[in-house]
């Protein structure tokens, strides 16, 4: 039986992390999106076991105390984290796991993984990606000053990473992302 492959995508917050995953899902059988642990509220629409397994603080941290988190990170006040035994399944049944989690959480992925695929998508500029966290109407202007403040920080460290992407158009992007993925397919 084959075994999957784990592929990473990161990059600052607003960056459209969460619509080039959405697509590739959509288009790529072979890929299984592998669901983040947080402490945030749900926002609206967001569906437990779909979007986030959404856990209180204490949960989240008997989760870190017993070793149950591939990789976990506090940002912007929240805890989150990527469940260890959904990936290793997912990986033993021969599928692709893809995280889509933050900066810290892909380094220590690629300690506990170095052979994942990881990926990092930059915004064409801080102005940008400015725009597009306000466009999206989803944070408090105290959570936005705060994800631009990271953005640059996390944009810095995009030279960790062999595949740099700039998102300046959603189509090509996504494109280049698939490429990455399958043509580094074994």
């Amino acid at each position: 039986m084959s075994t999957g492959k784990l592929i990473v995508i990161t990059g600052p917050s607003g960056v459209g992390k969460g619509t080039i995953v959405r697509s590739l899902l959509a288009s790529n059988p072979r890929l299984s999106l592998s669901i983040s642990a947080t402490t945030r509220k749900p926002r609206p629409g967001e569906i437990e076991g779909r979007d986030y397994y959404f856990v209180d603080r204490h949960k989240f941290e008997l989760m870190i105390e017993n070793d149950k988190l591939l990789e976990w990170a506090e940002y912007a006040g929240n805890y989150y984290g990527t469940p260890k035994d959904k990936v290793e399944k997912t990986i033993t049944l021969g599928k692709w796991p893809l995280l889509e989690i933050e900066i810290v959480g892909a380094r220590a992925i690629k300690q506990i993984y170095p052979s994942a695929l990881r990926i990092f998508i930059l915004p064409p500029s801080l102005a940008e990606l400015e725009r597009r966290l306000r466009s999206r109407g989803k944070d408090s202007e105290e959570a936005i000053i705060r994800r631009l403040a990271r953005a640059e920080a996390e944009i810095s460290a995009s030279q960790e990473f062999a595949h740099c992407i700039i998102n300046d158009d959603l189509s090509k992007t996504i494109k280049k992302v698939e490429e990455i993925i399958f043509s580094n397919a074994t």
